[in-house]
């Protein structure tokens, strides 16, 4: 009778087993998925924010940042980079590329804001106190008009300001706002025009003047899903989670304004 009994108990646990395991093959396993998210330099410490809550709540989803100018990352998309989704820090080339095709309008939507600011060295002595200071510089950095938004911004208001033609031998290009700031911090050069949202990051630079908003076109950080994502729907995921209070709060918190 033990040994029936032993029989019988041994075969219903094989059978617990088999259906387990045919229960677990059967159960889909979850994809992992990895997202490229093109985005302006300006934008670095709050999308890294965003990127822990985002993939706290969505752990099958890594996200992968390529910070830059926005020029220079509009033209990696234009020429087929694998790119999900775009953050520029200028609508021309975000529009550029949606005139390309390569955005849909209606996967597209104006975000942020920003101002553009002067900064000069902590501790500076050159007497820099407004934007029409900048005439006492020996050196001063902006980014690059034709790549970097902040910079072609900055030239908008020097030559509004009437001071261009003085100033212009005196410029000391960069390839992003984030290397206007490291020859700022460096004091490397007299002074800087960078973002606000830039100079909030930095305790070895002194914020000493705001442009008018009426010196340069408006600073907007238009957001959109590129046409041929490889991962659409979780890229609309992550494009949508950009826009709640959430990931709102962060971007504010780190300066940018709402629109």
């Amino acid at each position: 009778m033990k040994k029936v009994y032993y029989i019988f108990s041994m075969a219903l646990l094989l059978l617990l087993v088999i259906t387990g395991c045919t229960h677990n093959a059967e159960k889909p396993a979850v994809e992992k998925v990895e997202l490229t998210i093109s985005a302006a330099a300006s934008l670095q410490e709050a999308l890294n924010e965003i990127k822990v809550d985002f993939e706290k709540e969505h752990p099958n989803i890594k996200i992968n940042y390529n910070f830059g100018a926005s020029g220079a990352l509009q033209q990696q998309i234009a020429q087929g980079a694998p790119v999900d989704l775009f953050f520029s820090a200028a609508e021309d080339k975000f529009d550029q590329l949606v005139r390309d095709g390569l955005i849909d309008k209606e996967n597209g939507v104006d975000l942020v804001g920003n101002e553009l600011v002067l900064v000069v060295p902590k501790g500076s002595t050159k007497g820099i106190k407004t934007l029409a200071d900048i005439t006492k510089v020996d050196k001063i950095s902006l980014g690059t008009p034709e790549s970097v938004p902040a910079g072609k911004y900055a030239k908008q208001t020097l030559e509004n300001l009437k001071v261009w033609e003085t100033i212009e031998s005196k410029v000391i290009y960069a390839k992003d706002v984030r290397q206007v700031l490291t020859y700022v911090e460096t004091g490397n050069v007299d002074a800087g025009i960078v973002y606000k949202t830039d100079a909030l990051m930095s305790k070895k630079v002194e914020l000493v003047a705001t442009a008018g908003e009426n010196t340069h076109e408006p600073i907007i950080y238009p957001v959109g899903v590129i046409k041929e994502s490889a991962r659409p729907k979780e890229a609309q995921l992550f494009f949508d989670y950009l826009q709640n209070e959430k990931s709102m709060a962060i971007l504010k918190k780190y300066g940018f304004k709402e629109i």
